[in-house]
């Protein structure tokens, strides 16, 4: 590949980035070395200060510099509402596409035996804990529309059930703007089986 052990080294590493392959990888390296180094420089600080600084919030566990994060921090947030969520990118597109006020609990993943990823490894124990102190009412349940997702959120409806709390799903289906000949056939199917009365 390279007659430069370094230059391999750095193309290894950023593929380590989701959908970074060896040639995309190569790409990037190449255009941080020829023409982007000063960049390159930031971003390699920028890293190693995140990695450094970065740790998880202990109540919702999303992404903090401190030990309790800003939304959980708030007085504003409303404590009977607790959603679940995947990842810190699913809590940052409810904030900005939402006027939630409630508060989260963020898994960092979802129950895939395969990966190795398991209710330990989601924190759901943690989850279990903050239901059982009773001031949560419902638990809104937005987990991705996959397989995985899907028995993620049974199994919370299921921890849910079990403090007495109520459990509810992110509606799934069409959507808004869409035409129903271009809308793929499961996401059809599962509208059509969860349609609501028109009042």
């Amino acid at each position: 590949m390279s007659s430069s052990p370094l230059l391999s080294q750095l193309i290894d590493a950023l593929r380590v980035l989701p959908g970074v392959g060896n040639k995309t990888a190569q790409r990037m390296a190449f255009h941080l070395l020829e023409r982007e180094r000063e960049g390159a420089q930031r971003l390699a600080a920028r890293l190693v200060e995140a990695c450094a600084r970065i740790g998880n919030c202990s109540r919702c566990r999303t992404f903090s510099e401190d030990a309790v994060c800003a939304l959980c921090a708030s007085s504003a947030r409303d404590d009977s509402l607790l959603c679940v969520v995947e990842s810190p990118v699913d809590q940052i597109a409810i904030e900005q596409a939402t006027g939630f006020r409630g508060r989260y609990f963020v898994m960092l993943g979802r129950l895939s035996p395969l990966d190795g990823l398991g209710p330990d490894e989601l924190g759901l124990d943690v989850l279990a804990r903050r239901l059982g102190e009773g001031l949560v009412r419902e638990l809104i349940v937005a987990t991705n529309p996959s397989v995985e997702g899907e028995a993620t959120a049974h199994y919370l409806g299921q921890i849910a059930h079990q403090h007495g709390v109520r459990a509810s799903r992110l509606a799934h289906g069409m959507p808004l703007g869409g035409e129903l000949e271009f809308i793929d056939r499961g996401t059809l199917a599962h509208a059509f089986g969860g349609r609501l009365e028109i009042t």
